[in-house]
């Protein structure tokens, strides 16, 4: 990888603070009882941490130190996306029937280009990477195929990066949201993604450093699927024998979510099919 196309802790680190400020978000009101609770049985638990494991003064002041860093390396977001985002999510849809998801991650960008049910995402000419035919039918729990749904995909490049988070890089290079057609069907030319380190120059690379960890996250593709009247699914795609599936940084991979790719018909690349199944809106 040149210095040119490397991604910094601190850029990216911004660039996913910004994107998270301008994302809608629910402002539902929380009770008070509610936030006391929560933050009660945190703050609880950070104790008992303490007391068990006999923390020192330097190792409070280490901390100290690496929390102020993360704020000014702008890594709120990365941390929690990797480390907190996928209990989370698994709370949050335990209930679906559906399709399984997974994290969204700190690089998701609303509003991509929409493109009609067979569509090529938007790449430089000379991409480098391995063609790849994501295919598939977006229906509902019953088997209704659904119209119209809107397919979002993103993904990184051959070199792991992802565009609006990396420098130059197109802005929507391997960015759109799909269309599918009268039978819920879509067919999205691709190329395979590459496995990535999450930035390790910031605060969120010291704490890999200092407990040993390593930094990477397997190959996958990011997709929200939605239709009106059913619930929109978040998930991540990853691919079978792929470097760290099976010890994925961020903890986000499911069997269901592992694609196998076979050789594409058209003899060049791969292809793979994989059909969305969407819960009903609850009411």
């Amino acid at each position: 990888m040149t210095d040119t196309t490397q991604a910094t802790a601190a850029a990216s680190g911004a660039s996913a603070t910004e994107a998270f400020r301008a994302k809608q978000r629910s402002e539902a009101a929380v009770s008070q009882e509610r936030v006391s609770t929560l933050a009660t049985e945190v703050i609880t638990a950070v104790h008992d941490v303490i007391r068990r494991h006999k923390v020192t003064y330097a190792e409070y002041d280490a901390l100290k130190a690496w929390l102020i860093g993360v704020g000014q390396d702008g890594e709120w977001p990365l941390f929690l996306d990797v480390w907190i985002e996928h209990v989370v999510e698994e709370v949050a849809n335990e209930n679906r029937q559906g399709s399984k998801g997974t994290i969204e991650g700190p690089y998701y960008v609303p509003e991509s280009p929409r493109h009609e049910a067979e569509a090529t995402l938007p790449m430089r000419a000379d991409e480098p990477g391995t063609p790849l035919l994501f295919q598939g039918q977006v229906r509902a729990v019953d088997g209704t195929p659904l119209a119209g749904a809107h397919v979002e995909m993103w993904h990184a490049d051959d070199d792991g990066l992802y565009s609006q988070y990396a420098p130059n890089l197109p802005k929507w290079n391997l960015r759109g949201t799909v269309v599918a057609d009268a039978q819920g069907n879509f067919r999205i030319h691709t190329i395979q993604p590459a496995p990535y380190q999450i930035p390790t120059d910031g605060s969120c690379g010291k704490l890999i450093a200092a407990a040993g960890w390593h930094a990477w996250r397997p190959a996958h593709l990011h997709v929200k699927v939605s239709a009106p009247g059913h619930q929109l699914i978040t998930t991540q795609l990853y691919f079978q024998g792929g470097s760290h599936v099976e010890d994925d940084i961020a903890q986000a991979v499911k069997p269901e979510l592992i694609l196998d790719p076979k050789p594409a018909t058209s003899g060049k690349g791969n292809e793979v099919t994989y059909d969305f199944v969407l819960d009903p809106v609850e009411v």
